[in-house]
């Protein structure tokens, strides 16, 4: 089953489910005549709003997000949880207004009962979905085509794991080597080198990739990771044993199988939606609020230089999209006209007198929360470079293009803690930063960043 169909049912069988909580609740509450009513409430009105309430608290959280990333019970977990935090929000919605209209009434304590009728509804609702999916992969509907990379015992017997549990969902085709030639590596079982995994990836549909290394091998792993690092893989490491028991490794369960997966999506769906609405709030905020600011600088630039205001740039950002960058124009009209693409340099004579101060402040950036309001950025991320230099750094660097699996941000990580790009070895300095911003994204983080970058600008540490 494909992920828009298997959201589909999810968001049917929660329709049902929610609704049928609702309306056992009301008939007991109501209909059954067991409690006293000042005024007989509505009834449709009320469980129109219920159900969008928890439609957007499960939207909010990932309650919608592909089956396979997790199980049944880690499912009834998050939704007990969820639920939970739903329903405390309800009872103090209740208790204010029960202060509000000077009542006092015991009954605003059936809501825990109706949070038990919504548990066992759309908890047994969920867990039919999950058996009806697991159902449909034992006969082979929505399977994933899996390769492993690397040829050992270990490998085999990984292979041999995920065969006995169809339940995975998981079809392992054959397996990837590193150096095809080595006699040891003559088994029909063996598809290719690591050098030709696309064409396997391509001709077999491949949306899985297992990484069981030899222990000799592991020197290797970077650039296995780099070379399968295309087609939204889903890639996963089986760990050596040393790193389960020491804690060094974090591992997800496969039917017992622990393997790392690597670059996951650490920031909760919860937290990516509460980022987009703090960046659309923000965005649109700081425009209206600079607008005059706004308005002096594009006269200043005016009088200055001849030639635009704004400057628009072509950039690469998530998931290798171009946009077009929208800043305040710092340079001399056409300056890269003889040159070509090419980083600006501390004192770049190409640079204006109002761009210099524009560039100290960071002010020529403001028009880049039009970026951010449209959704091409966000407020925080690594910067986005020009598609040239993409290409050419990807070449130079490995993993350079995990940096394109999130927004560009207008401040980030590696922009508080260095100065602009002059050369590689900035640009590599700085992919270090970005990669530990990638990797411990949150709310909190972003927010540590935001006060950062006002500290620079303030203090006038800008580059």
């Amino acid at each position: 089953m494909n992920k828009p169909k298997e959201k589909i049912l999810l968001l049917l069988i929660d329709l049902v489910t929610i609704n049928l909580t609702y309306i056992l609740f009301f008939y007991f509450r109501v209909e059954s005549g067991w409690f006293q009513l000042i005024i007989k409430p509505e009834f449709f009105l009320p469980m129109f709003a219920i159900y969008f309430y928890w439609l957007f608290i499960f939207l909010f959280v990932g309650m919608y997000r592909p089956w396979f990333a997790a199980s049944r019970f880690d499912e009834i977990t998050t939704l007990f949880k969820t639920s939970f935090i739903g329903i405390i929000i309800l009872f103090f919605i209740i208790f204010i207004d029960d202060i509000a209209y000077q009542q006092s009434s015991a009954q605003r304590y059936l809501i825990f009962l109706y949070w038990i009728i919504f548990l066992l509804c759309v908890g047994g609702g969920r867990v039919l979905i999950r058996i009806f999916q697991r159902n449909l992969l034992l006969r082979g509907i929505g399977r994933r085509n899996t390769i492993i990379i690397g040829y050992n015992d270990g490998a085999i017997d990984l292979k041999n794991q995920i065969q006995k549990a169809r339940a995975l969902g998981l079809d392992i085709i054959g397996f990837v080597v590193l150096n095809k030639d080595s006699d040891n590596n003559k088994s029909k079982e063996i598809l290719c080198s690591i050098n030709e995994i696309e064409n396997v990836v391509t001709q077999y549909n491949v949306k899985e990739v297992i990484i069981a290394l030899d222990k000799h091998e592991h020197e290797q792993l970077l650039d296995v990771i780099v070379k399968c690092d295309f087609n939204d893989l889903a890639i996963k490491i089986v760990p050596d044993l040393y790193e389960i028991i020491s804690g060094q490794a974090r591992t997800n369960q496969l039917y017992g199988i622990p393997l790392i997966e690597v670059n996951p999506q650490l920031m909760p769906v919860w937290e990516r939606k509460v980022k987009r609405l703090i960046d659309i709030t923000i965005s649109l905020m700081f425009l209206i609020l600079t607008l005059p600011l706004s308005l002096f600088i594009a006269l200043a630039i005016k009088l200055d230089s001849r030639g635009p205001v704004f400057y628009l740039q072509e950039r690469v950002g998530k998931d290798e999209k171009i946009f077009k960058i929208i800043k305040f124009r710092s340079m001399i009209e056409n300056a890269e006209e003889e040159s070509g693409p090419t980083w600006a340099t501390k004192n770049d004579p190409r640079i204006t007198r109002v761009g210099k101060i524009l560039r100290r402040l960071r002010l020529d950036e403001i028009p880049q929360f039009i970026n951010v309001l449209i959704g091409h950025m966000s407020l925080v991320g690594p910067r986005p470079e020009r598609p040239y230099f993409v290409e050419e750094l990807s070449k130079q660097i490995p993993l350079y293009k995990r940096r394109l699996r999130v927004k560009p941000g207008i401040t980030g990580w590696a922009q508080v803690k260095h100065k602009y790009d002059e050369s590689i070895e900035d640009v590599k300095k700085k992919l270090q930063y970005d990669i530990f911003y990638i990797e411990n994204m949150s709310i909190r983080m972003d927010l540590k960043i935001l006060f950062h970058t006002i500290a620079v600008v303030l203090l006038g540490k800008g580059h």
